[in-house]
């Protein structure tokens, strides 16, 4: 079990950032899900959903959303594509002192962004989902990523010392002075889903991980193509991991407050 969260002020504002390329087929849907489950919850937001380039309709889609959906703030990413980079430019458009990083693919389920948005009020600086803890879990995973998922995050407990054992996934809520406080993010590709996490451990935020649920998309085609991340997440990886042993702690932040993950 986590140790008593942190002594921190209640939040006011939840930003969901939702990178989206070419997702004509489900970008509605998570959209509205998401709306309807945060408003059902009272939870205030924002809705960000950053158009990575998309040569669909997904821009079209979303500006028929957003004259239904007063939360919802599409943009596009006008500078180069990527998800790392679409995630980043969304992290800079955010109003919020909360955000989760979200799938466009209705991967994620919304049910979890509520449970994130109150375990960040009892003080926690992250929220780290974890399908692979007691109470989540993964519904039709194929079985080669699941694999080498799992590798790569018994890696990461390794190489960090964590107990972390879902760190690649996307799925993650942070207060804002997380993301200021990782900054730069150099991450352009979905390698930007560890070094977010990562970074905010090494520098001394408080953290706690809590069971979430995934559902391998239904429509559209998977962005993440594993034969050309090997190389960039290691990268980061290594990236992080000299900072945390060789940077004398200049990047940490003021006076940490250290806690542990739920077992």
């Amino acid at each position: 079990m986590s140790p008593e969260a942190p002594d921190e002020p209640k939040l006011k504002l939840l930003s969901v950032v939702i990178p989206a390329r070419d997702e004509e087929g489900c970008i509605a849907s998570t959209v509205e899900h998401l709306e309807i489950e945060l408003r059902l919850n009272n939870v205030p937001h924002e809705i960000v959903v950053v158009d990575d380039g998309s040569t669909d309709r997904t821009w079209e889609i979303l500006q028929d959303l957003r004259a239904k959906i007063s939360a919802l703030s599409p943009t596009q990413n006008t500078g180069a594509n990527g998800f790392g980079r679409a995630v980043i430019w969304g992290l800079d458009q955010i109003k919020g002192d909360a955000v989760v990083i979200m799938m466009a693919d209705a991967s994620d389920d919304a049910r979890d962004v509520v449970r994130y948005w109150q375990r960040l009020n009892e003080g926690y600086d992250c929220v780290f989902g974890s399908r692979f803890i007691k109470g989540g879990g993964v519904i039709d995973y194929p079985r080669i990523k699941l694999a080498l998922n799992r590798l790569a995050n018994y890696f990461l407990k390794i190489l960090f010392r964590i107990k972390l054992n879902d760190t690649t996934n996307a799925f993650k809520a942070y207060r804002k002075e997380v993301i200021d406080g990782c900054r730069p993010l150099i991450a352009p590709h979905f390698n930007i889903t560890v070094e977010i996490p990562l970074k905010a451990i090494v520098r001394g935020f408080t953290w706690t991980t809590i069971p979430i649920t995934w559902r391998n998309r239904r429509t559209g085609t998977a962005k993440l193509k594993i034969k050309e991340m090997g190389s960039r997440y290691l990268f980061i990886c290594l990236y992080v991991w000299l900072e945390k042993y060789f940077s004398a702690g200049d990047y940490r932040r003021p006076q940490p407050r250290a806690t542990t993950p739920e077992d």
